[in-house]
């Protein structure tokens, strides 16, 4: 069994979606290219997906369409998508992470920082299936170091599935970059976090000037989490220094991992 990661590239512009390809075969990725949507969800039939990498302009429905559907997915949902887009607008590129993209890069972009991101959101990122162990073997996945659930406010946070279950039993797929957030506040109760940190950990690079990229995933997380999310109570905005867990001290407990199902077809 091969322990290269599959990395699915989806790119109208044939010249780029080879030229990304190769570097990725070289740095020793599997790789499979699609040139639009239709094309994607074939190659994601025919194998393991680690990661997609996926343009904003596609032809017919746009990668924030092709985002949204896969979030949408129960199989496709923690897959994790770094965005592309040519577009300068930060509100395309929060669009995008609203939407449950894990990490963006605007064009023109060196390889080398493709590369550092792709293997970034892998080492934070479960394989697709318990079948295909590639992309934590290969990338030295930290997990095993965390606990398997967090229990708080009456919710589970299981971090084996990247999973958040309510109170009323309801199961939520998590983002990578939410699931990376909401872990970190929860391992340090009521201590404020800063927002450079958590840029670190759910993403692996530093926070650029107006990077709203943190604030983007807390967002979600509130949406998730409060029952007022204008008037949050357990995550805190702490003023000039970033973000804190301010609810019950969470109770962690050992879970014996179970595989996940593989892939199937879109209905």
């Amino acid at each position: 069994m091969s322990l290269r990661p599959h990395i699915l590239v989806v790119e109208d512009d044939f010249d780029m979606s080879q030229l990304i390809a190769t570097f990725l075969h070289q740095a020793q990725f599997n790789v499979k290219t699609a040139e639009h949507g239709d094309a994607m969800r074939e190659a994601l039939l025919q194998g393991p997906t680690d990661l997609i990498v996926m343009d904003l302009m596609l032809p017919g429905s746009d990668g924030l369409d092709l985002c949204k559907e896969l979030r949408a997915h129960p199989t496709y949902a923690k897959t994790p998508i770094i965005m592309l887009t040519a577009r300068g607008s930060t509100l395309d590129r929060v669009l995008g992470l609203e939407l449950g993209a894990d990490d963006y890069l605007a064009k023109p972009f060196e390889p080398v920082e493709l590369l550092a991101r792709i293997k970034a959101v892998l080492r934070r990122s479960p394989p697709e299936n318990a079948l295909n162990p590639s992309a934590n073997d290969a990338l030295h996945n930290e997990s095993d170091d965390i606990p398997a659930t967090y229990h708080f406010e009456g919710w589970q946070l299981n971090t084996r599935a990247r999973q958040l279950h309510s109170p009323e039993g309801v199961v939520i797929s998590l983002a990578n970059s939410d699931y990376q957030i909401l872990q970190l506040l929860l391992s340090r109760p009521h201590r404020p976090i800063s927002r450079d940190e958590l840029l670190e950990h759910a993403f692996g690079r530093e926070r650029a000037p107006n990077d709203r990229t943190v604030d983007v995933c807390v967002s979600r997380l509130r949406s998730h989490l409060e029952s007022d999310s204008r008037q949050p109570r357990m995550i805190r905005t702490i003023r000039h220094e970033g973000y804190m867990y301010n609810g019950e001290l969470p109770r962690t407990a050992s879970l014996t991992p179970t595989p996940l199902p593989l892939p199937h077809a879109f209905s």
